[in-house]
């Protein structure tokens, strides 16, 4: 009766197209009005609860770092530094585009923000130099959402809050499948700009190069910063967030001084809108998360899938198969918050590690981020690109296919999560 009740009102709301935060918090209500027989104020209570974790603390940080960066210059000289090192060979515009993302996803934490910072810039000179146009879409608005792969990165600290493992230890794991899906987008840009005959016709100087590394290092400095001083224990993750702000700050308004201060009130307005969303949606999460937990359905659902599912290999094939389809019906960061916890139980009776099973979840976040019609990515793009959801949809096909692969190897291949976290943070 409990789960049918939960179950029946979960979809009901969901049909009724109603905010995925109002679903989850209105199944929790009706659980505790109807089944726990609790007062509704009970579940203001969970929703306080839910929030009332210090490690969270630092989203709302990386969500401003990466709009002040996105808004000024550091995007802009990071990329100077890319196009120098690589921007001279076959497909280096291309390659640079790729490499910009990681560097900037380094410092953001965010997808849409490196999308916005990268792709603005970038767009424009890979249609100059003569880049495919749908090629050029495609591969801006995928390698955007390394933005979520590379430390630090805001879905990896939801994960790392639901399912009660080291925020260090799921960003060091992000490094080697971060850099792996960079490699795999940079050599498929290669080839595909050596078919064409895509090469870039700028020369650098001496002098000029300098002068670019110049420009950058301050650029160059952040990510060193924030991940040394995490590793190094100087600062928590969170206090890291807090020091990335005030050093982006203080790279745009007093070196590079691009960023207009007018333009600081608009920044943090749509910095605590968006953390506003985010953590009332986790909020509302960790209250159904919670309910879950004192029915037990986490361990009669891992009792019911280890009865028909005898391979760990195969359990994992059909949850990335489950999240693909899932990530097409509603928010991706929402469905692994909820569906994560639930499988923990699972996850133990076939000894699977929580940390391979995050960035395995995180490059499904990745993959939503890309697919319709939830695809947060697709409509930053469009914004950009002045382009349809159709024809952004289209460019990115191919890229889809490759992050398919990739996430099939770092599926199969733990090693590559777990190797650094291991090796690093015992």
């Amino acid at each position: 009766m409990t789960l049918s009740l939960v179950l029946i009102s979960f979809v009901v709301f969901l049909v009724l197209g109603m905010p995925i935060a109002l679903v989850l918090g209105g199944t929790t209500a009706v659980y505790l009005i109807f089944i726990a027989h609790l007062p509704v104020t009970s579940l203001v209570q969970q929703l306080f609860n839910g929030l009332d974790n210090f490690v969270l603390l630092g989203v709302p940080f990386f969500i401003l770092a990466g709009n002040i960066m996105a808004e000024g210059a550091i995007a802009k000289r990071l990329v100077g530094v890319m196009k120098l090192l690589v921007g001279r060979f076959t497909g280096g515009l291309a390659m640079t585009s790729v490499l910009a993302c990681l560097f900037f996803a380094a410092i953001s934490g965010s997808s849409p923000a490196t999308v916005i910072a990268i792709g603005s810039i970038m767009m424009p000179a890979l249609i100059k130099e003569g880049y495919g146009e749908r090629f050029s879409i495609g591969l801006l608005t995928s390698s955007g959402s390394l933005g979520i792969m590379i430390p630090p990165s805001i879905p990896m600290i939801l994960y790392a809050l639901v399912m009660n493992v080291s925020v260090a230890k799921i960003f060091m794991a992000g490094f080697l499948p971060g850099i792996f899906i960079g490699i795999v987008l940079m050599t498929y840009a290669f080839l595909k700009a050596k078919k064409n005959g895509w090469r870039s016709t700028d020369r650098y100087t001496f002098a000029g190069g300098v002068k670019i590394m110049r420009d950058g290092i301050w650029a160059l400095l952040l990510p060193t910063l924030v991940l040394g001083g995490i590793y190094g224990g100087v600062f928590t993750p969170t206090e890291a967030a807090a020091v990335s702000v005030v050093y982006a700050l203080a790279v745009e308004l007093f070196i590079y001084r691009e960023l207009k201060p007018g333009k600081l009130a608009s920044i943090c307005k749509d910095s605590a809108v968006l953390s506003g969303s985010l953590l009332f949606i986790l909020s509302c999460a960790m209250s159904f998360i919670w309910m879950l937990t004192v029915e037990q359905i986490p361990v009669k659902l891992a009792e019911f899938i280890v009865a028909h599912i005898e391979s760990k290999w195969l359990f994992l094939l059909a949850i990335n198969g489950v999240l693909l389809i899932v990530g097409g019906l509603m928010d991706i960061v929402t469905a692994i918050i909820v569906i994560s916890p639930i499988l923990a139980e699972t996850l133990n009776r076939y000894g699977i590690d929580y940390i391979h099973y995050g960035i395995v979840m995180i490059v499904n976040i990745e993959m939503g981020f890309l697919t319709p019609p939830f695809g947060l990515n697709l409509f930053v793009s469009m914004a950009i690109m002045k382009r349809s959801l159709v024809e952004i949809g289209r460019a990115v096909l191919p890229f889809i296919l490759l992050l398919l692969a990739c996430l099939l190897v770092i599926t199969y291949v733990p090693i590559l999560s777990t190797f650094l976290p291991d090796l690093l943070l015992r």
